[in-house]
């Protein structure tokens, strides 16, 4: 029986279509299907999704709850809420919502207040849940603020660049934060589709790097595989990279100086995404003072270079 291959988490099969594994966005091309009601985490969902959904579903939380609480002051009959008289139903209930945003967030204007036993533990129970609700809500909004992330800019493609005597694969990396990162670790994989067998499947080879890990990374980085007779990509052309379907798979790690705790990125490039015959442009040079000044959108810039080998 075959050896199996590699396989970093990602699965060797190969059904005929194949999409990137890793998105732009750094995460990866898997929807899941089948999950139950018990593997809803909503701390984790409330971390994770964006800030604008964040900041709907908090209002709309808002807005449910109060209504809710003035349906129940209104179902009490709105004359136990004294100054909430109005001449007309909706305005009736407008100000109970009102007593009830007050009274939920404990701000208390006074100008409307409860009459009776029953008004009153209505409003007892609505300022506890308000207490509990803001606690919760406070908790998510620090942990969403607080939460270390790594901010690492890739370059828009690889470049297949002059490298001594041979040619390399290379990408660029920047920190577009003010953050310090520190030990930064890049790791990267060759996903290619080939015959293993009598099938199809997706293969997987770490790529050897110039240097794998730098300790400080103020400026950009450079990430250099040498093509040469070690390498998976040794005489490969454009079109062998089309026909195995190539994707390059990234996995930085570094040292969040402010947060201290380590922090993640993932990227990945396509066969069609790979620039042949380039080099990228300096993104940063020394002023007359001596300063370093480092231009974060020009991590991306190239040039044309020539090549030691033909480019097919």
């Amino acid at each position: 029986m075959e050896k199996p291959t590699f396989d970093p988490g990602l699965t060797q099969q190969y059904t005929g279509v194949l999409k990137r594994a890793i998105n732009k966005d750094g995460q990866f091309n898997v929807r899941r299907e089948g999950v139950t009601w018990r593997d809803f985490h909503p701390y984790l969902f409330l971390i994770n999704i964006p800030w604008p959904l964040f900041a709907a579903l908090v209002m709309a939380a808002f807005i449910i709850v109060n209504t809710a609480f003035a349906g129940v002051y209104a179902a009490i009959g709105i004359e136990h809420l004294k100054g909430a008289e109005a001449p007309t139903t909706a305005l009736r209930f407008l100000n109970a919502f009102f007593f009830s945003a007050h009274t939920l967030t404990t701000v208390g204007y006074g100008n409307i207040w409860p009459s009776g036993p029953l008004a009153n533990t209505v409003a007892a129970l609505e300022a506890l849940t308000g207490l509990m609700g803001f606690a919760i809500a406070t908790g998510l909004l620090f942990g969403r603020f607080s939460r270390p992330s790594a901010r690492i800019g890739f370059s828009r493609t690889m470049v297949i660049a002059p490298y001594g005597d041979v040619t390399s694969l290379q990408f660029r990396v920047v920190n577009r934060r003010s953050n310090n990162l520190i030990d930064l670790e890049a790791r990267v994989l060759l996903m290619t589709v080939e015959l293993i067998g009598e099938r199809l499947q997706r293969r997987y080879m770490q790529l050897d790097l110039e240097r794998n890990q730098v300790l400080f990374f103020p400026l950009t980085w450079t990430v250099v595989h040498p093509i040469d007779e070690k390498s998976p990509l040794f005489g490969k052309t454009y079109q062998d990279l089309e026909r195995l379907q190539a994707e390059v798979m990234i996995m930085m790690k570094g040292f969040d100086d402010t947060f201290g705790q380590t922090v993640q990125a993932r990227f990945s490039y396509r066969y069609d995404e790979i620039a042949w015959g380039a080099k990228f442009s300096p993104a940063f040079e020394i002023e007359k003072n001596g300063d370093l000044r480092v231009e974060v959108n020009r991590v991306g810039s190239i040039e044309p270079a020539q090549l030691a080998q033909p480019v097919h």
